[in-house]
């Protein structure tokens, strides 16, 4: 598999998105996971919140630092990856699998195709 999955949007923020028939599933990539190196807390968005494009709903502790999530897309959270709780180093071991980290309901403005393919965000990274 691919670090980057093409059936994936992603954000210059190193998000990626999945598109479900509820909405979307929102995780880190393979490249911040990396940057992050062990992940040993994760602090997510509760379902109900709202987010907005580019706001912070969350964290990510590492033994090097604690990084910010940033909400890709405006909409309202419907789950989240009660897992990561007492598992956070799925966010290592499976980014883009058991590692997810929050879904939403889109806003009705909300648009995906505005987010970057695979290509184009390899191309951020390089």
């Amino acid at each position: 598999m691919s670090d980057y999955p093409d059936d994936l949007r992603y954000t210059t923020d190193h998000e990626w998105v999945r598109e479900t028939a509820e909405g979307v599933r929102i995780g880190i990539t393979s490249y911040a996971q990396e940057a992050l190196g062990d992940v040993v807390f994760v602090t997510l968005p509760q379902v109900g919140d709202e987010v907005s494009t580019g706001d912070s709903c969350g964290e990510v502790e590492s033994t090097k630092s604690v990084s910010d999530l940033y909400a890709p897309l405006s909409g309202t959270v419907t789950a989240v990856n009660d897992a990561l709780e007492a598992t956070p180093e799925l966010v290592n071991s499976d980014p883009y699998g058991d590692g997810w980290m929050y879904e939403i309901s889109l806003s009705e403005d909300a648009d995906t195709s505005a987010l970057l393919d695979a290509e184009a965000y390899q191309a951020e990274l390089s």
